[in-house]
């Protein structure tokens, strides 16, 4: 995903709106809640997911991309938004970003297999363009609801765009990359978007240096 020079405002139209407009997702988690929590409760929610209407996003898309992986995995990573080849496809992360991806976490001595994959943004924004606060608001019961199904040790956040929305910041990724948050019980480790290594190979080595530390909080190993 393409990351515009007014993101940093975006995302403060978001924090705003959320505080505002998101009265309605501590119901919609306790319903979901209400399900169960067994390795059915992400079908259903996927399910809930797919018929979604809360946003302009419904009328645009061709898939929603929910999320893919292991359902009990000890390490999420996150995402901004489907692209073309996800809208595609209905799966997160398998165009050349994802391919990329595929690779940082082979790299890691783990497999897709392994770990549990999603986006902040579960539908594809016209032109891959930046997300719009009311799409954070009415995505963000569904992805509060996989952190907790899931219940993982780490997740990684991909992008300056999936970080700030979870933390609610607007620092820089610079600022944020290389340090531990706590989120939603978890360990948070930002680091580079896939898509934007391919762009920029400079950061290539930070972004390791990232995953070496998601590694370790994961299970201890040094990589």
């Amino acid at each position: 995903m393409n990351e515009s020079p007014d993101l940093l405002e975006t995302l403060a139209l978001a924090r705003d709106f959320l505080a505002r407009e998101i009265a309605y997702a501590p119901a919609s988690i306790a319903r979901m809640n209400d399900r169960g929590s067994d390795s059915d409760s992400l079908t259903i929610l996927s399910q809930e997911a797919c018929s979604c209407q809360k946003c302009g996003l419904a009328r645009t898309r061709t898939s929603v991309v929910f999320g893919s992986g292991r359902t009990d995995a000890d390490l999420v990573f996150i995402g901004e938004a489907p692209g073309a080849e996800e809208d595609r496809q209905g799966l997160p992360f398998v165009g050349a970003a994802g391919q990329l991806l595929t690779r940082m976490i082979e790299a890691m001595g783990l497999t897709r297999e392994d770990v549990y994959i999603a986006n902040v943004i579960k539908c594809r924004p016209p032109n891959n363009r930046d997300p719009k606060p009311d799409e954070i608001a009415a995505c963000q019961p569904y992805l509060l609801q996989q952190i907790e199904q899931i219940a993982p040790v780490v997740i990684c956040t991909l992008g300056r765009f999936a970080a700030q929305t979870l933390l609610q910041t607007t620092e820089s990724m610079g600022r944020l990359r290389g340090k531990i948050f706590e989120y939603q019980g978890a360990k948070l480790v930002p680091t580079y978007h896939p898509a934007a290594l391919l762009r920029n190979t400079q950061w290539k080595r930070p972004a390791w240096e990232d995953l070496k530390l998601v590694r370790k909080l994961y299970d201890g190993t040094e990589i």
